[in-house]
């Protein structure tokens, strides 16, 4: 029975710290593209592409070490790192906003491209 208990626990262990490692992804990514906007004077679109691009590029390698991890359903468990590192994010975004967020267009895009990209990222494991 404990064996059973270990085994659910381990999961979601294993899913914190995928996201742990797609946020220092992020963190790290973010802090390059703040030093070439501050040295290089980047335009609001080329940043704006960048940040979407560096959400991507964090859940895909989130997906892609979950999937790694898990034997079956890997999209299903990238799609799961992806949408938790969007609620985060968005929790995170309400905090410091302190309440309001709007949700709009770029809301629900911001969903769809961190689920799907933690998706690939399990796909292609």
């Amino acid at each position: 029975m404990e064996q059973a208990a270990d085994r659910e626990k381990i999961p979601a262990l294993f899913l914190l710290k995928c996201l742990l490692f797609s946020y220092i992804v992020t963190v790290v990514l973010l802090a390059v593209l703040a030093f070439l906007l501050y040295k290089l004077g980047l335009g609001e679109k080329l940043v704006s592409g960048a940040i979407i691009a560096i959400y991507v590029l964090a859940t895909v390698l989130g997906g892609l070490i979950a999937g790694k991890r898990m034997q079956n359903r890997r999209f299903m468990w990238g799609l799961l790192v992806g949408a938790a590192y969007f609620v985060i994010l968005a929790v995170v975004s309400l905090v410091f906003d302190q309440g309001s967020i709007q949700v709009g267009r770029s809301f629900f895009t911001t969903l769809v491209l961190c689920a799907g990209g933690g998706m690939l990222g399990g796909m292609m494991s």
